[in-house]
């Protein structure tokens, strides 16, 4: 009877989740706050992230910092203020930013002269300041970063997905020629695509925005596309080219090796908080989160069984000590908690492997590991038990990428007509494959009428799966992936 009861406590942590078939929205709410990624605060449309969220994030932050490094870029922080006069300078820039602006109008007890608003996306400052900074050829290319907080006053909220303030990094590089620039801005999407399907293993789609979706100033915007469980898409990452436009509005010249004076292109691009959103999306369960190992903040938690017998407090910790010498991220569980609430937890968190260690365990000289994503047991020597994790996180990476593709590639339907455009967006999650005329009226035609919208213009996948547009019946060349977004 007491064992039950155990047990009915030890399923409350994992029951008080609900089930992501049932309502995948609430699923997604109940995980982040079960997983204490993070909470609610007094200020409206914002969040706390906790420590086990902001864990992932430093993880993000640090594999992506070392590979942008890799490629020449150097960071640097501007200021978090822009003035309205340099906000204006460039107008499409500012028109697609304005509803979302967060103004200061005091310092102090003084009204400001000019207000200032709270960057949404710091383009303009970088100008202003490159104005200043480069003269001549010999200072390109610019190729800068900075990590930091943006504010937009989003009307609806949700956490990761879409806050008010979020965190990220942007780009921002100038360059002497046209070739240059855009040459840097596919380089990024590329790092930004292997960061997501090696590090995350989450599979995306690279291509290039149509031009209602893309960045208000840019000339183009590529974009990756990921697709979460419930068949929804999410922009994961987006890396634009500006052309010398915003060079033209704020003066950005340099002097040629020909002595002649050339304005700079430019480029920007940018990864979000959101991310952990993904990771949630495209990997959790119903028992929470399942973390891929590469960006898992702890990789293995040792779970010692019957703790208070003799020895095995200390054996939980050698294993422990001997999987962190081997370079993984373990942990070890010496809570008052029952086992069975350990496990819990463990699940919930998303920890990639358990090791569970009891007295008759240590006798016999073997543990038992537990993989989070499939539930797997398996049985190793005490002594091999870092080599045969090391391996099981490996293998864990690679099949959690597998499942998610194949999973993805199953949520990929065509439609040659819009009735069966409809159908599709009706009855198939996921994405939709349609030929565009390239005729915005198309698009917002098909926004209005079904909430689906233009998520790319694939790189690799220029199948010409009909002659006609989708939407209308003109002759269309472009193929076209559709889909419902967060």
């Amino acid at each position: 009877m007491m064992e039950e009861m155990k047990m009915a406590k030890d399923k409350k942590l994992v029951e008080s989740i609900t089930s992501m078939d049932e309502d995948f929205a609430q699923w997604y709410t109940d995980v982040v706050k079960k997983a204490e990624l993070c909470s609610y605060t007094s200020v409206k449309g914002c969040m706390v992230i906790k420590p086990a969220g902001y864990a992932i994030w430093e993880n993000i932050q640090h594999e992506l910092d070392r590979r942008f490094k890799e490629t020449g870029v150097e960071n640097v922080y501007l200021p978090m203020l822009i003035p309205e006069s340099l906000l204006q300078k460039e107008k499409d820039h500012v028109e697609g930013f304005a509803p979302e602006v967060a103004w200061v109008t005091h310092g102090g007890l003084e009204e400001l002269q000019e207000r200032m608003c709270v960057r949404p996306t710091s383009e303009t400052l970088f100008c202003d300041f490159y104005q200043n900074d480069i003269h001549s050829y010999r200072d390109l290319p610019r190729v800068y970063n900075q990590w930091c907080s943006v504010m937009r006053w989003e009307k609806t909220t949700r956490p990761f997905l879409r806050s008010r303030e979020f965190l990220w990094q942007e780009g921002h590089t100038a360059h002497a020629t046209a070739e240059e620039a855009e040459a840097r801005t596919i380089q990024m999407l590329n790092v930004y695509a292997d960061f997501c399907e090696q590090v995350l293993a989450i599979p995306v789609i690279k291509g290039r925005k149509t031009d209602k979706e893309k960045f208000a100033g840019a000339e183009a915007t590529y974009t990756i596309e990921s697709l979460m469980h419930d068949g929804k898409a999410l922009q994961s990452g987006t890396s634009h080219n500006f052309g010398d436009g915003f060079a033209k509005a704020f003066g950005i010249q340099y002097t040629d090796k020909n002595n002649k004076l050339q304005y700079v292109h430019q480029t920007s691009w940018g990864m979000t908080t959101r991310l952990i959103g993904a990771i949630i999306m495209v990997h959790g369960d119903d028992s929470g989160l399942v973390l891929p190992p590469r960006i898992a903040p702890v990789q293995t938690m040792v779970i010692p069984i019957q703790q208070h017998k003799e020895g095995v407090l200390e054996k939980a910790q050698e294993v422990k000590e001997g999987l962190v010498q081997a370079g993984i991220a373990a942990g070890l569980d010496d809570s008052d908690k029952s086992p069975g609430w350990k496990f819990s937890e463990q699940e919930m968190r998303g920890i990639p492997v358990r090791v569970e260690l009891g007295p008759k365990d240590i006798e016999a000289g073997k543990c038992v590991l537990v993989r989070r994503d499939t539930r797997e047991k398996t049985e190793c020597a005490i002594e091999d038990v870092a080599q045969t994790v090391k391996e099981l996180l490996e293998t864990i990476q690679r099949e959690m990428f597998e499942r998610a593709k194949a999973h993805r590639d199953s949520h990929i339907s065509d439609a040659h007509d819009y009735a069966e455009f409809k159908r599709a967006v009706e009855n198939k999650p996921g994405f939709i494959r349609g030929m565009w005329c390239g005729d915005q009226a198309c698009e917002d035609k098909i926004k209005e009428e079904t909430t689906a919208t233009s998520r790319c213009m694939p790189f690799e996948d220029q199948e010409h799966i009909a002659d006609t547009c989708v939407c209308c019946g003109k002759p269309a060349h472009k193929l076209v992936y559709w889909g419902k977004a967060y």
